[in-house]
């Protein structure tokens, strides 16, 4: 009978911990690593709008340094980051919440929006990471 008790005890203990670990990363700072106030947002911008059935542009190119912004039109939280869902690790700059810097590390509000520069050459795909089921893709020239 104890064993029972003692490893229904460390079941709820990790439930918990995993619990605890999900709401910190919904309640990330709202600064992320490559926003700064210094930047010159009069630089190229382009945006990609997210409705009730995701994405609204599947594919976007732009110019290295350019900034893209995601703009959350939809009724509930969007959360952009790199591809591969859950670990966000594809875009290779090392930081963020969960692994790259192309990573928003929380829910985007309905109405607000979120900036990431792109900086590297490449073709970086993204999900939202509360529904990863939607995705897309930026291409660096």
């Amino acid at each position: 009978m104890i064993k029972k008790i003692i490893w229904s005890g460390a079941a709820l203990a990790v439930v918990a911990a995993y619990w605890f670990w999900n709401n910190q990363q919904l309640q990330a700072p709202t600064t992320s690593p490559n926003e700064s106030a210094d930047e010159d947002l009069t630089a190229s911008t382009q945006t990609i709008t997210y409705t009730d059935s995701g994405f609204a542009s599947k594919t976007l190119t732009v110019k290295k340094g350019m900034m893209v912004t995601f703009k959350n039109n939809s009724s509930r939280s969007v959360w952009p980051a790199s591809a591969m869902h859950p670990t966000h690790k594809v875009y290779p700059t090392i930081g963020g919440c969960l692994g790259s810097t192309f990573d928003a590390c929380k829910g985007v509000l309905p109405g607000e929006s979120w900036s990431f520069k792109f900086d590297i050459p490449g073709e970086w795909k993204y999900h939202d990471h509360l529904n990863p089921s939607y995705f897309g893709a930026v291409t660096v020239e």
